[in-house]
């Protein structure tokens, strides 16, 4: 993942300030619409066209016709003005506008916000579509990068990345290979109308998404028993971070600024843990290690090795991190939004509050 704020003085002189202001508000300023944030001030979470709509029609031509035959369906003028139909991260995106919001409501001059990348290898031609479904959805979406056929990933750095959406596995391996927190995400059936629409949820499995996989590779090779003697004799030692780790700060982070404002009860972020540790020293190890990052979870399953996929309908998170894909299948057969990738560890960001 990218740093939420950068470590070299040098990416936020005064001039550099000055001249992404002047671009990237020059429109804005005469819409009167909000100015969109600094990246580096922002969590940015970066989406393929792919998913954020449903392409599968657009995707079966490409496959079966070509590339020529495909730019020339999405070029037909009668095409244009029909809006592409909710792909699976379109819940996700129109939660995290609805998030922006409401902290733009308390605090106006904020650039600590979620700022919403669309990245996809569309010829430009094509783009035009694209650019008006996102403006009939009316999504807050500042930034494109279409790259002409070619592979997206390589923009991904630029454009200070945290998190990576994809249904594409092999450009979400990718991703991960770059050094960038990458899913990829699955659904199936309409979940769209029975997610919230006032609160942002976000589910997190525990070893090798929000920890790492030390434990969980002790478990696969040993056994159960060693991996419980294992986090006996660990239980007061924190667990290493593992590659969402970040992720969950920026989410409680901003959390945070709602609380600020007295406003814990209604704070629009919920934030979920749901992993199949069950045995006393094992659950103590996750709660210790959170407590050593100073990080709060709001909601915490301890499932003990029982499905996941009737909490997660109980829960209905708008995404659910997951490294094991018989988890992830459980859990869309029961309407889940997932989203599964051999995630990596990344360096820490810096994620205090600004002074």
């Amino acid at each position: 993942m990218s740093e939420i704020k950068p470590t070299d003085p040098a990416a936020t002189n005064a001039g550099e300030e000055k001249d992404w202001t002047a671009s990237a508000c020059s429109d804005s300023l005469k819409t009167r619409k909000p100015r969109p944030p600094k990246p580096q001030n922002a969590v940015t979470i970066t989406v393929s066209s792919r998913t954020l709509f449903n392409m599968d029609e657009e995707r079966k031509i490409y496959q079966e016709e070509g590339v020529e035959k495909y730019m020339a369906y999405m070029n037909q003028q009668d095409r244009e003005n029909e809006p592409l139909m909710p792909g699976v991260a379109f819940p996700l995106v129109k939660a995290l506008m609805m998030v922006n919001s409401r902290l733009r409501h308390l605090y106006p001059d904020s650039e600590e916000l979620f700022d919403i990348v669309l990245m996809t290898n569309n010829h430009a031609q094509v783009g035009v579509r694209l650019i008006k479904s996102i403006k009939h959805y009316n999504l807050t979406i500042e930034r494109f990068c279409m790259t002409g056929g070619q592979s997206p990933i390589g923009y991904l750095k630029a454009c200070m990345t945290n998190l990576y959406l994809s249904k594409d596995g092999e450009k979400v391996t990718e991703a991960i290979e770059e050094g960038i927190a990458a899913a990829t995400m699955f659904a199936s059936g309409d979940v769209a109308n029975q997610l919230s629409d006032t609160q942002l949820k976000v589910a997190f499995d525990g070893d090798a998404v929000l920890f790492s996989d030390e434990s969980e590779i002790i478990f696969k090779q040993h056994g159960l028993d060693a991996f419980l003697e294992h986090e006996k004799t660990l239980e007061n030692t924190p667990l290493t971070k593992g590659p969402l780790k970040c992720f969950l700060e920026a989410l409680v982070k901003l959390q945070r600024k709602f609380y600020a404002k007295n406003e814990r009860m209604t704070c629009p972020i919920r934030t979920y843990l749901v992993t199949s540790r069950g045995d006393d020293c094992s659950r103590a190890r996750v709660l210790n290690t959170l407590r050593s990052w100073e990080l709060e979870i709001d909601d915490i399953r301890f499932l003990a090795g029982a499905p996941k996929g009737p909490i997660l309908q109980e829960i209905r998170p708008h995404i659910f991190f997951e490294d094991q894909m018989f988890h992830i299948e459980e859990a869309i057969k029961m309407g889940t939004i997932a989203a599964h990738g051999e995630l990596i560890e990344q360096p820490d960001k810096d994620v205090k509050d600004k002074k």
